[in-house]
């Protein structure tokens, strides 16, 4: 009995410091998710919050309609173009950062580490902001760079073709240095003496890094490529903030778009896309752990 009673007082010492976490959880996580997965198989708008009762099931039809939208489709391809360059882009750079920083560099390395980090940590929209004002196509800082060879800038957020190139070239340089960091921290916990036994061998820089750095950096390189990618799938901020989705819905995100359909009061459709989001989400991250686990486990 004593030791029943001992169970039981730990048990419920335990569920009574989880009890704040769990409520939290259930209200403001769990809750609106399962609110919003009944809000996409309504018809709810805004209007019809005053009148609950008014609100029809209509089933997968919100769906439906998203893959009939010209301006949902084109989102569609902004984003998949956003994460297809963007995130390779992101990777490769932070790679050859990193791989510089573990080689060559020694002395400041912390002082380097730090400076690439710093974007990351600064505030997206403070960020787009500067990165605005450097675009201006009169006098803005890369224009008047231009000029200064003979070159005549164009229009870098005004412009279609130029427009989503600009965006996928700023989030890959503030990005950068998260993954940076955590390729350094991998390169590090490779064993030297591997990288001295190969040069033994006779490898060379190039092999040892396609046939020794690469794979023992598997793991690494498939929780950035995750994290990279859930980011750059959900791109909102740069849009936002330096283009409104335009010109001409060119730098339109799903996100942004699902942004603006809650905005007009489509709470169905919006929830619909925000579903789609998910499932967009869950797929890429799948594919990425089927194409970066290791070897052996295959």
């Amino acid at each position: 009995m004593p030791a029943r009673s001992g169970t039981l007082a730990r048990a419920v010492t335990g569920w009574a410091f989880a009890l704040p976490f769990a409520a939290l959880f259930l209200v403001f996580t769990a809750g609106p998710v399962v609110a919003s997965l009944a809000m996409s198989v309504t018809d709810i708008r805004s209007a019809d919050l005053l009148d609950p009762l008014g609100v029809n099931v209509v089933a997968f039809d919100n769906y439906a309609r998203l893959f009939a939208d010209p301006k949902f489709v084109q989102a569609a391809v902004n984003t998949a173009v956003f994460v297809v360059v963007g995130v390779p882009l992101t990777m490769a750079l932070a790679l050859l950062v990193a791989l510089g920083l573990n080689s060559g560099l020694v002395r400041f390395r912390t002082l380097f580490r730090v400076g690439y980090y710093l974007p990351v940590v600064t505030s997206i929209v403070a960020i787009s902001v500067v990165w605005r004002f450097l675009l201006q196509p009169d006098s803005g800082l890369f224009n008047e760079l231009l000029g200064l060879v003979g070159i005549d800038g164009p229009s870098w957020l005004d412009d279609r073709p130029f427009a989503l190139p600009t965006l996928i070239v700023m989030a890959a340089w503030r990005n950068l240095g998260f993954a940076m960091v955590i390729f350094l921290a991998g390169l590090q916990a490779i064993p030297k003496d591997l990288y001295e036994a190969a040069t033994i061998d006779g490898a060379r820089t190039l092999a040892r890094l396609r046939y020794l750095t690469v794979p023992m950096l598997r793991p690494t390189m498939l929780f950035v490529a995750v994290i990279t990618t859930i980011g750059y799938v959900q791109f909102f901020e740069e849009p936002f903030v330096m283009t409104q989705g335009g010109p001409l819905d060119s730098t339109l995100s799903l996100a942004y778009h699902t942004y603006n359909q809650f905005g007009f009061g489509n709470y169905g459709y919006a929830s619909a896309m925000g579903y789609v989001l998910f499932v967009v989400v869950v797929l890429l991250s799948i594919a990425w752990f089927r194409l970066l686990r290791n070897t052996h486990e295959q």
